[in-house]
């Protein structure tokens, strides 16, 4: 399981229209919006090459200006919960 977290700078104004599209998009998730338009969201992906594909649909979307990937984690055992000692 791949898991990033994207930045998405829509055409000024027009954030909602991009909030919903991104929102019909597989795997992505949007976490928050700014006051200035800027859209976090995340990506869930089975692999790199699925998560490659989402990102690309997202760049692509109409009203969309850019996407920047600011983090990304790969979990070889997502369903195993992580333990940390103190």
């Amino acid at each position: 399981m791949n898991i990033s977290s994207v930045i998405v700078i829509p055409q000024p104004g027009r954030a909602e229209e991009v909030v919903a599209a991104l929102g019909r998009l597989e795997g992505v998730e949007v976490a928050a919006v700014s006051p200035e338009g800027k859209i976090i969201a995340t990506i869930e992906a089975d692999g790199d090459r699925e998560t490659v594909e989402i990102y690309e649909a997202m760049s692509v979307l109409d009203r969309v200006l850019s996407v920047a990937m600011v983090y990304h984690q790969k979990e070889d055992e997502p369903d195993l919960e992580l333990a940390v000692v103190a």
